[in-house]
């Protein structure tokens, strides 16, 4: 297929780089300041090297991404909250010319899922959103394959950043700013990591899975939510003396969402270590499933959008 990129943070560029692998072809790629289009076909080494030499792409204008020859839009600008602009504008555009959209953006099916639909059922386009829950974590396409009506509840540890901080602070008694600073030391953490540890992030993921779960009229606003900011290491320490240790723990029904941290003990699957992300799913017939894996990092993340776009190859 041919693809556009919109967005040239570390997704962007993985799917930039990988797409060859999977026998697609990308068109163009955006980033906020410029833009390389081809409609045959651009020379993605040429692409990044220019984005690391440069601090953009190309010289055409960014709109000129959305406007060439492609089948599916790959939208991978940051998430944004509230009205999810500008990642909601380019999902409308491409359905408004009938392409496919491939989200790794959480914003337009966190914030504005019904309206993102309603474009969709208007269009000849599909959108899909593997990348926006658990990085490489098959997710949704397991909760498709099931049916949405089979999954009762979904919960699970949903953001890394959060997880590797606690994990930290539970083996060595240390506090959280020590930590933190480990984390963003070392690029587990952003430099600004509010959305991970105050759980906006793992909420925003709880979001879009209760919106595919339910009515999907879900927002962040609905959403319970509590981060780890304010854990002290007497805290965890106390935990393991009664087998226990604490996960910043999202659940997403088809009513209602929940993330905050959580007593879950030692021997629980959800008391992953590091980075790590797992998902339970809660189904009617099959019990509870268990997917564990990477749930972030730009090729991880990388490697859900090009599954998807698989998908609407297929």
């Amino acid at each position: 297929m041919k693809l556009a990129v919109v967005g040239a943070g570390a997704v962007g560029r993985s799917v930039v780089r990988m797409a060859g692998e999977y026998g697609h072809t990308v068109t163009a790629v955006a980033d906020s300041s410029g833009a390389a289009v081809d409609s045959d076909g651009l020379d993605a080494e040429a692409v990044l090297s220019r984005k690391s030499a440069r601090g953009s792409v190309g010289a055409a204008d960014p709109e000129d991404a959305l406007a060439t020859e492609y089948d599916a839009l790959v939208e991978a600008t940051p998430t944004t909250l509230g009205d999810a602009e500008p990642g909601f504008s380019h999902v409308r555009q491409a359905l408004d010319r009938d392409r496919h959209v491939v989200l790794a953006n959480k914003g337009p099916v966190a914030e504005r899922y019904g309206e993102v639909r309603r474009h969709e059922a208007e269009s000849e386009g599909e959108v899909l959103f593997e990348a926006t829950v658990a990085g490489a974590i098959p997710v949704l396409g397991t909760i498709a394959d099931y049916g949405p009506a089979q999954v009762t509840a979904v919960r699970g540890v949903l953001n890394g950043t959060a997880n590797f901080i606690l994990s930290r602070m539970a083996a060595e008694g240390l506090d959280y700013e020590h930590v933190l600073a480990e984390a963003q030391d070392l690029g587990v953490a952003e430099a600004d990591p509010a959305f991970d540890v105050e759980g906006t992030d793992a909420a925003l993921k709880c979001v879009i899975l209760a919106n595919v779960l339910g009515d999907g009229s879900h927002t962040l606003a609905d959403a319970e939510v509590s981060g780890i900011v304010d854990i002290p290491p007497s805290a965890l320490s106390l935990a393991e003396e009664d087998g226990r240790t604490v996960r910043l723990v999202g659940e997403a029904t088809p009513t209602g969402i929940r993330v905050g941290p959580r007593l879950v003990p030692m021997e629980s699957p959800l008391a992953v270590d590091g980075t790590e992300n797992i998902v339970q799913l809660e189904t009617t017939h099959a019990g509870t499933l268990a997917l564990r894996g990477r749930g972030a990092g730009g090729d991880e993340t990388a490697s859900a959008v090009l599954a998807d776009v698989a998908r609407l190859d297929r």
